[in-house]
């Protein structure tokens, strides 16, 4: 499963871990190794916006400048977990529930840089006879069971005094939800991500998004997430990582540079600016003060400790994994608030 990809084929932008290669890891026994402190640090990258923004500094030379050496992989996003799960990187840019579903089966990691959340990709994308969530009850919604949509439409639920007993659910894959939408006659909603979540609403005339992941800021963050060797062995080489980060977040937020930026990402993907900006826009991403915040300890999803342990609760209740996990450990600010 993927993410973006060039020409707009209907892979999803958003695939989430299915586990596959992490069996690998727990054969070998590996926690991802740490790099020498002469190597570079491994970082696995995708095509969500909020990794794909780190190709500003690669092709600015930003890295260089902050002298710390680095290798940014390019990968489909799940194959990057399994890299990451099979000790090939040092980190790899992962969603918070993902974080924690590698953990759970073998790679532990820990969250150092928070660079975004989903802020509408995500969405709920129901035809034209269903006004709103609450019509949804007694009908058929089409999703990717144990995958990040499904949390997402759990939350909808929840917010409209529904459970998921009210409706029926339909396993599918994402990037298969568009058609499922438009050719069965009895799904009367979907659950997916862009591109997938674009194509359903051109599929489907009058259709729409009746909840996104803007109506549940928070909801999912997305994060750098590293071996806890390679952190403790190069943790001033991290801080320069994070430095680089906010100095892309602004690049891209300064409207005079915005085109530029929109320009070296869309490229990375295949798309062209035009394509690719309402897709960045669907990103909330986190410059230092918001990443401060975003690490404060909290219960609502206004706190990525929050967020995470309502993914938690997700992955545990629908067999994702079994044993509950420890947020705080998969989670350090220190990198962030350090200065």
């Amino acid at each position: 499963m993927k993410r973006l990809e060039s020409s707009l084929r209907r892979a999803p932008l958003r695939a989430r871990h299915a586990l596959a290669g992490v069996a690998a890891a727990l054969v070998l026994g590996l926690s991802a190794a740490p790099a020498s402190a002469a190597a570079p640090l491994k970082i696995g990258y995708s095509d969500w916006p909020g990794f794909v923004a780190f190709q500003i500094a690669l092709d600015k030379g930003w890295f260089k400048q902050a002298g710390v050496d680095v290798d940014f992989e390019w990968f489909d996003y799940s194959a990057s977990l399994d890299a990451f799960s099979a000790g090939k990187l040092d980190a790899v840019g992962a969603t918070n529930g993902d974080a924690l579903v590698t953990g759970a089966t073998g790679a532990k990691n820990v969250m150092v840089l928070l660079t975004d959340y989903s802020s509408g990709n995500d969405m709920v994308i129901a035809k034209p006879s269903v006004k709103s969530v609450k019509d949804l009850k007694g009908k058929k919604v089409g999703v990717e069971v144990g995958l990040v949509d499904h949390l997402l439409l759990d939350t909808a639920l929840e917010k409209n005094g529904l459970k998921e007993s009210d409706l029926t659910l339909v396993n599918a894959k994402t990037n298969e939800l568009p058609q499922v939408l438009s050719s069965s006659k009895d799904i009367a909603a979907v659950g997916a991500w862009q591109p997938n979540a674009g194509e359903a609403l051109k599929r489907v005339p009058g259709s729409k998004a009746i909840f996104t992941s803007a109506d549940a800021p928070g909801l999912i963050y997305d994060a750098i997430t590293v071996n806890p060797a390679s952190l403790s062995a190069r943790k001033a080489d991290w801080q320069k990582v994070l430095k680089v980060w906010y100095q892309c977040v602004a690049y891209i937020n300064d409207p005079k540079t915005q085109p530029d930026a929109v320009k070296i990402m869309a490229a990375r993907v295949g798309l062209t600016p035009e394509q690719y900006l309402p897709l960045l826009k669907g990103t909330h991403l986190l410059d230092e003060a918001a990443a401060k915040k975003a690490y404060t300890k909290g219960a609502g999803l206004d706190s990525v400790y929050g967020s995470s342990t309502n993914a938690d609760s997700f992955n545990v209740r629908n067999a994702v994994y079994k044993q509950s996990q420890d947020v705080n450990a998969y989670l350090d600010p220190s990198l962030t608030n350090a200065n």
